[in-house]
């Protein structure tokens, strides 16, 4: 009875992600661009138009306190040790997810560097957003990987209630459930069909 229960709710979030991105969908309409073989493109006057607004970058730097530009190094030292780890968990996932048998992760579903090139921002503004999107990114990435790998070794959920849950949490066994956990393990461990599904 629970797990109907936890089924049920599964598919009306899954109704509410195909809704999702039907609105995006009509944003792309609202702000007058279209994806043509991934690549974004807007009509010729909005970027016109949108070019004619660009503040310079010493304008843009200039309406921050100066401690807030004394942070940047901060903020850029942080590179390394994403790259870092952007290089290691790709390493990582080629080599031991074919012989956990878990699908790879693909990089450039979490990893999607296209708004640094908007039209309207400027020097420094598109070099931010190629920080954050890249830096996020990332995160995103290796939290995939990591989800995977944590069903594969480990798919018990907490016993207290998660602020934020990755995507393969809600297949896991609940806490304490030590029959289940006995009894499924071996088969929730290979149980990504809803990934290769997706697939085809």
């Amino acid at each position: 009875m629970f797990d109907n229960k936890i089924d049920e709710i599964t598919q009306k979030i899954k109704l509410l992600e195909d809704e999702l991105i039907d609105e995006f969908k009509k944003k792309e309409e609202e702000f007058f661009y279209k994806i043509e073989n991934e690549k974004v493109k807007f009509e010729e006057n909005i970027i016109n138009e949108g070019k004619s607004k660009i503040v310079s970058s010493i304008k843009y730097l200039s309406s921050f306190p100066v401690i807030v530009i004394l942070t940047i190094p901060f903020i850029w030292a942080m590179m390394i040790p994403i790259l870092l780890t952007d290089i290691l968990v790709t390493i990582y996932q080629y080599i031991c997810f074919p012989i956990y048998k878990i699908p790879k992760v693909k990089r450039k579903d979490y990893v999607i560097m296209d708004r640094y090139n908007l039209f309207y921002l400027d020097k420094v503004e598109k070099i931010n957003c190629w920080y954050c999107e890249y830096f996020n990114g990332v995160i995103s990435y290796v939290r995939e990987i990591g989800a995977r790998t944590e069903q594969f070794w480990c798919p018990i959920k907490h016993s207290r209630h998660l602020k934020e849950k990755h995507s393969r949490y809600d297949n896991f066994f609940d806490f304490g459930d030590y029959k289940k956990y006995r009894k499924e393990l071996e088969k929730k461990r290979s149980n990504f069909d809803d990934l290769t599904k997706n697939k085809q």
